[in-house]
This record gives structure tokens, C-alpha cells and sequence, in this order.
């Protein structure tokens, strides 16, 4: 494991040996130094050039003894019940990090779930990895619960201290937790001080506080082994700027670390691509070594407990691989490929609670709720509300990454699991089918519908081909003649796997450039009222989206007052209905609503925002619309520090106004 100055100058050593040895006749051949042919295994992995011997190929398994002691089990390849820290070493796992919560119980003691994850529970985690010959990095949230970059509570004991005894607070915390791992026996490699702090931590959201805090943590670290790693860990990569900002701040701020940490998960955090540039940037620019802290993706669209998951989901995702184990396998070498590109500063990667599976599988809701009650196997259990009533306290429940785990329901290891022990060699697989993507078709009802004769195979190599398909005729003849509305036609291929099509039949949308995909928005016209200055733009970011990769974003640390309409004529007699998405948040004083303008009759409709990518869908039913003409729109109020987004305004005809010209 690379560490710091001391290490560097051994391998430098160690290389300037190898070239001594080289001038007197030691080079390898061609031959020796070529990579070997890729192992035979179950899942196709790509060997990554150049990846170095101890590149971090690291698991989070924080929820583990929660789930054990919920009578979850876990079994090897063979089938046989196994410790599951053995199971991940034999895959090629050789790090394990565990995240650590101040006092996450309630005042009766009751646990607030997550895992329940204490120091004493890292201890007993970090002791197994240690025996399984895997080092441990210890994650510290500084909090009593989760702290990512929508909360950063502190902890409820700090709660009333001024800054200057939370600072030592935070200290003291600190060595004691690192040298209590230590003195157990553990072998901790790293200690992340702080999870996800784009713009907080520990309830200080000042950079120069936030800072401080920081360098407390460094300083305990070192003052108890200055030979462990310090990492900070933030997120949201795909952002434009933002770790080039917090890397200067940090330097500015003289805040010393080792270790930039992202998290980067692929259906929100943009391109493989960006994340290594964004790394590198670092690592160049402020000699910082960087890796992925959080990575997962699905291998299933199931839910295995009943809570919902996280991924995958309908909008506001980008799903580049297929939901499958062959589709996660690809996913998570990839994420690793991008740090190794970085270089010799790409530590590696930590995938994110691979072995988080339902404590009582098939859907079993009732059992499952009392078991994450005692235990805390659930993401949070109702006893969280008192730290946390607004999240927790409304949503707590089970796991919502069951199919994002590296084991299935029932705990046997996917093949996926030994990607980890391929990256150096690749490996091979009977090449088949994995994925046949189902279709989506949107149609104006009158509109001829054809079927393709062939669908796109994705193939477990990554390779594509046409393949024949059969499509249930007679349901597509019911879709025809069943007019507006939505159908799955089914179809099937010659290896039996099966595809939808999914068949939108709607009446004609009158919105000119409805979700502003096209970049032709002279239609629409947007005034920002009472002097404010711009703060709406036409966002391409498919996780802002309701559908497509744009909406109409807005966002002001002042007064959010804007309108956004169109005028749309020809339209013929009758009456219309209009709707359109809204998403966002923090708006605690807000005035929202759709509208529309006939005839000088004005209708309205009021809405409101609900949370990132919740979208709220408004309609307003009956139209009278006489001369052709409509003028439609959204207008927003809100206060300062508001966000969110408008999409998919849709007008439809919805019958005969009962007269006629």
C-alpha cells in the first residue's frame, strides 16, 4: 500500500534497482513482460493495462453484523455457508471500509439502523478484515447518522459546543477511535475524515471552519500513526469546477490530507471520462493521491425487500450498461480503469455495501420491519427520527441497494464479485446474450405503427448484433384500435429472451418544443419580474430531467421570480387540457402555479416542488378555447436558495366545445 514520502522513495529505489539489474542482463523478455491470455470465469472482464500491484480493490460492508445478527447468511461459489469476509478475500478484495457514527442510538437505546455503526462495531469489523488479510479504511461522518451532502448534523453530544470545543471534540474523537482499532489489532490503512463534504461537515458550513475541522482530524491521525492515509471525501464529480474549487479552498486553507476521495456512482455522476480528468486535475495540480470511495451499480431491476432502490429508476438516471450481473461486472471495471488512468496516484476503488441483501427475502414486508427494527439491518428505523425527523424519521426502512449487492437475495456471491481478482488478467466467458433493451415508441394517435423485424443484442463481451424478433401481432392490433394510451406488445427471440415494446399512443401535443430538447426555444419567452437578475437556464443534465437530457432549471441564492410561456395558435375548437413536471427544493415560501390565457379567460392551477427528481405532475382539465389561440406558461416564486426544474408541458385536445363555426 502506497502511504506517503517514505514509500515513494523506496519504490524510486526499487526501480533504479531494476534498471541496474537490467544493464547487466537481467531485462525480461519481451515474452515474460506481456500480459498473460485472460482466465477462463463466468463474466467477461477486460484486463486493465498497467494497473498496479497494490491498486485498492476495496469493499464497504459497514451493514455486515447488523445483517448477521438479522439471520442473514452468506455462502461460497460452492454453495456452502462461509464467513463472508473469507468469501470477499478469495475474490480479490484486500480493503475494507467501515463508516463510523458517533452515537447512533436514541436516548433509550434503541438504534437508529444503518447498521448501527459505532466504533465498536468498526472494531469488530475491522478485526475480521484484519484476519482475512485485508487492510481497513476508517470512514468518519462526524455525526450520529448519515452525513452526505444534504445533511452534515452534528453529532448530538457537540450539538451546543462553540466552535473551539468542537475542534477538540472532533479531535480527541478521532484518537480515540484510531487507536482503539489499533490497539485490537487492526490493520488500518486510511482514515477518511468526513463523508461527502461538498459544503459541510459536522454542522459547520463555513470553508474556513469547515477546514479547521479538517486539519483536527489530520492531526489526530498523524499524532496516532503517521504512516495511516488521510483522505477527504466528496462527491458529484459531473458538477463543472467543483473539485477544482475544493482542492484550491483546501489549499488555501492549508488543510492537510493525502488522499482525494469522489464518490461516482454511474447513473448520476457523468462520464468516465470527466472522472479521471477531474482526479487527475487533482493529483497533478496539488500532488494529492485520488480514488473512488462509493461506486455501485444494479445487476437486477428487482427489489428484494419491499423497500424501494435506489436504482434503477424510470428518469434521472444515465444506465449505460444492461441491469444484469455481466452489465455490474463491466460497470464497476470501468469505474476502476478511471482511476487507474489517473497513474500512480489512483489508489483504486471502494464498491458501496456489496453484501446490503434483504433480511427476509421474497418480499416478506412485515417480518422485514420488525427485523430492521431490532437490529438496525435497514437503512434507518423509526427510533432515528429523533436525530433525524425529516428524512429518516418519514422513510425509514430496508435497503435500497439489495440490487446493487455483489451476493443475491439469499446471499450466494454473483460471479461479479470476482471481477476484483480479473482486473490484472481479464477474464472470459461462453459468450451469449445479455441483454436485449425493451423498445420505447411514442406515437400521435392515426399514426401508423410498425414494429423493427430485428432488436439490438447486447452480448456479455460487449458486442452488439441484430437479432429477429416475433411480436405479438393480435396485441398490437388491440393497441391500433384501442386508441390514446399506453401498451406493451410482447416479443420473442430465437434463444427464447424476451423484449417489450412499450407503445405510447397519445393525442397531438400542441407544445411546441415541449421539453426543450430541441435548441430552437425562440417559442418560448421568459421574463424574470420585479428586477431580479437571470436565474433560469436550459440545463443538459439528464438527472434533472423528467424525460430527455434538458429542463428549464432554475436556482438564485436571492428571490427566484420568473415566467416561462409560449404562445401556440391554429388551434382548432374545442376544449384542451394542459399539464406540466415541476421538481426541486427548498422552497419554504413559494407561489407556483401553471396557467393559461383564452379568449381573456385565465386559468390556473397551483403546484409545488417535493424533492429532487419527485417529480409533480399539473394539470389543468377544461380549456375553452374558441379563436385558435392559447397562450400557456409556468410562473415561480420562491425564496432565496430555491432550485428545481420545468419539463414536458403538454397540451392535448380533449373533446368537441359542443358548437361549431
Amino acid at each position: 500500500m502506497r502511504k506517503n514520502g517514505k514509500w515513494k522513495a523506496l519504490l524510486a529505489a526499487v526501480s533504479a534497482a531494476v534498471m541496474i539489474m537490467g544493464s547487466f542482463g537481467f531485462n525480461q523478455t519481451a515474452a515474460e513482460a506481456a500480459p498473460s491470455e485472460p482466465v477462463k470465469g463466468d463474466i467477461f472482464v477486460e484486463r486493465i493495462p498497467g494497473i498496479d500491484d497494490d491498486f485498492i480493490k476495496g469493499v464497504d460492508v459497514s451493514s455486515i453484523i447488523a445483517l448477521e445478527d438479522s439471520g442473514v447468511k452468506f455462502y461460497n461459489k460452492a454453495g456452502k455457508k462461509q464467513d463472508i469476509f473469507k468469501t470477499l478475500e478469495q475474490s480479490g478484495v484486500n480493503y475494507v471500509r467501515v463508516r463510523i457514527w458517533n452515537d447512533p442510538y436514541d436516548s433509550k437505546g434503541n438504534g437508529y439502523g444503518g447498521g448501527n455503526n459505532d466504533i465498536e462495531k468498526a472494531i469488530e469489523i475491522g478485526k475480521r478484515a484484519t484476519a482475512s488479510g485485508m487492510q481497513v479504511l476508517m470512514d468518519f461522518h462526524y455525526s450520529d447518522f448519515w452525513a452526505d451532502p444534504a445533511k452534515q448534523q452534528a453529532p448530538k453530544f457537540w450539538a451546543n459546543l462553540n466552535f473551539e470545543d468542537k475542534k477538540k471534540a472532533l479531535h480527541n474523537f478521532t484518537v480515540d477511535s484510531v487507536q482503539a482499532m489499533l490497539d485490537a489489532g487492526v490493520d488500518v490503512g486510511m482514515v477518511q475524515i468526513g463523508n461527502e463534504t461538498n459544503g459541510s461537515v459536522a454542522g459547520e458550513k463555513d470553508w474556513t471552519k469547515m477546514s479547521q475541522l479538517f486539519n483536527e482530524g489530520s492531526r489526530a491521525v498523524r499524532a496516532v500513526d503517521p504512516d495511516i492515509l488521510v483522505a477527504l471525501h466528496f462527491t458529484n464529480p459531473e458538477t463543472t469546477g467543483r473539485y477544482v474549487s475544493i482542492a484550491k479552498t483546501l489549499k488555501d486553507n492549508k488543510v492537510d490530507y493525502d488522499v482525494f476521495a469522489s464518490s461516482y456512482y454511474p447513473f448520476w455522476h457523468g462520464t468516465l471520462t470527466n472522472l479521471t480528468a477531474v482526479l487527475k486535475n487533482v493529483a497533478d495540480t496539488h500532488d494529492k493521491q485520488v480514488m473512488v470511495a462509493e461506486t455501485s451499480y444494479a445487476y437486477t431491476a428487482e427489489d428484494g425487500d419491499g423497500h424501494g432502490n435506489t436504482a434503477p429508476k424510470s428518469s434521472g438516471q444515465t444506465l449505460n450498461y444492461p441491469i444484469t450481473v455481466q452489465g455490474q461486472a463491466h460497470a464497476i471495471r470501468d469505474v476502476a480503469a478511471a482511476v487507474a488512468k489517473v497513474g500512480d496516484a489512483g489508489l483504486g476503488v471502494f464498491y458501496w455495501e456489496p453484501a446490503w441483501i434483504p433480511v427476509a427475502p421474497d418480499k416478506k414486508l412485515k417480518k422485514s420491519k420488525m427485523i430492521w427494527e431490532k437490529y438496525g439491518s435497514g437503512w434507518a428505523t423509526s427510533y432515528a427520527a429523533e436525530y433525524d425527523p425529516e428524512d429518516a424519521g418519514e422513510w425509514y426502512g430496508g435497503s435500497a441497494v439489495d440490487n446493487q449487492a455483489l451476493f443475491d437475495f439469499y446471499g450466494r456471491p454473483l460471479p461479479s464479485l470476482n471481477l476484483f481478482k480479473y482486473l490484472e488478467t481479464g477474464a472470459t466467458a461462453p459468450l451469449k446474450i445479455d441483454e436485449v433493451k425493451d423498445l420505447s415508441l411514442s406515437l400521435i394517435e392515426g399514426e401508423t405503427v410498425v414494429l423493427p423485424e430485428t432488436v439490438t443484442a447486447i452480448y456479455n463481451d460487449r458486442s452488439t448484433g441484430s437479432v429477429a424478433v416475433v411480436w405479438d401481432n393480435e396485441a398490437l392490433k388491440q393497441a391500433v384500435s384501442g386508441g390514446a394510451g399506453s401498451y406493451v406488445i410482447e416479443g420473442k427471440l430465437t434463444d427464447g429472451h424476451l423484449v417489450k415494446a412499450n407503445l405510447q399512443i397519445s393525442p397531438k401535443n400542441y407544445v411546441k418544443n415541449a421539453g426543450f430538447e430541441n435548441s430552437d426555444r425562440s417559442m418560448w419567452e421568459i421574463t424574470h419580474r420585479n428586477g431580479t437578475v437571470a436565474h433560469t437556464s436550459y440545463q443538459n443534465k439528464a438527472s434533472d430531467a423528467k424525460s430527455g437530457n434538458y429542463s428549464l432549471h432554475f436556482y438564485s441564492a436571492d428571490t427566484i421570480d420568473f415566467q416561462v410561456e409560449q404562445t401556440i395558435t391554429g388551434l382548432e375548437r374545442g376544449y384542451y387540457k394542459l399539464s406540466a413536471f415541476i421538481q426541486g427544493g427548498d422552497a419554504a415560501s413559494s407561489e407556483m402555479y401553471i396557467y393559461a390565457e383564452a379568449a381573456g379567460q385565465r386559468y390556473t392551477m397551483n403546484t409545488s416542488v417535493k424533492g429532487w427528481a419527485n417529480w409533480n405532475q399539473t394539470e389543468i382539465g377544461t380549456i375553452l378555447v374558441e379563436d385558435g389561440t392559447l397562450r400557456i406558461g409556468g410562473s415561480i416564486k420562491a425564496n432565496g436558495g430555491a432550485w428545481g426544474s420545468l419539463d414536458d408541458f403538454s397540451l392535448y385536445r380533449v373533446q368537441d366545445s359542443g358548437s361549431a363555426d
